[in-house]
């Protein structure tokens, strides 16, 4: 038999399909904090949880291609437009969702400020919720979420399906990534000061840092370029402005 006869022959109903879903962990910074952007599902399963905006694959519809899609539909964010996106893990929990055995690719998207706000205000029933890691270094474990707004309330958000553990894995994966990768870099602007850098890196692995070594060891690395531009409003001597640029 020929390969196009099998083909002609074949039945795509012989084996169940799952379904194929794309969840979005839409990171930034805010006030100093590893912020997400969450939405509260006003319908069932899980009606009156948070979860990442996401949305069914097509068959006719790649993986990134529903991700961007994704991004701009739920977050107001056109593909390439200052995020970072990139595929963090698949969850294929066989009870991981009521409904029927659904597999989800989770993307993780890095956000720098100024689309964080974007999507924030965008309308599109977006909410920032602060992250709280309770663990150190590359650890692992729980993480926990509070709306913004209610952060003096300290009332951690009920997470829809596995999405907890997607975020505890985002955060993991975003910490074992920052030394060695540019990965920092698109939670930034696209000029910024060596003290913004550093905030950066306080921020996402929890902890302070020395100054003059972490300064020493970001110029080492080749990476930033000064613009000859220094910050602008500030009280105090404006500090220099560097761009980042990966050598070849």
């Amino acid at each position: 038999m020929s390969e196009d006869a099998f083909l002609e022959a074949y039945d795509p109903a012989a084996f169940e399909r799952p379904a194929l879903t794309v969840d979005l962990v839409l990171l930034g910074l805010l006030e100093g904090r590893p912020a997400v952007l969450l939405m509260k599902r006003s319908w069932h399963p899980h009606a009156g949880r948070w979860a990442f905006p996401g949305s069914f694959v097509g068959l006719d519809e790649t993986l990134d291609a529903a991700a961007g899609r994704v991004l701009q539909e739920k977050a107001g964010i056109a593909e390439g437009s200052g995020t970072r996106l990139e595929q963090l893990y698949t969850f294929g929990a066989v009870d991981r969702d009521p409904r029927m055995r659904i597999v989800t690719v989770a993307y993780l998207t890095l956000m720098p400020e100024a689309a964080f706000t974007q999507s924030l205000a965008g309308g599109a029933g977006l909410s920032a919720a602060v992250i709280e890691v309770p663990w150190t270094g590359e650890a692992g474990g729980p993480v926990a979420a509070y709306l913004a707004g209610d952060w003096d309330e300290r009332a951690p958000l009920s997470f829809a399906f596995d999405h907890a553990d997607i975020l505890a894995l985002a955060i993991l994966r975003l910490r074992g990534k920052l030394d060695y990768s540019d990965v920092g870099f698109a939670l930034l602007p696209e000029q910024f000061t060596l003290r913004q850098l550093q905030d950066v890196h306080e921020a996402i692995l929890g902890t302070p840092l020395n100054k003059p070594a972490f300064r020493r060891r970001m110029l080492d690395r080749g990476w930033l370029v000064p613009t000859g531009a220094r910050e602008a409003g500030t009280s105090f001597r404006p500090a220099e402005l560097y761009r980042f640029q990966k050598p070849l």
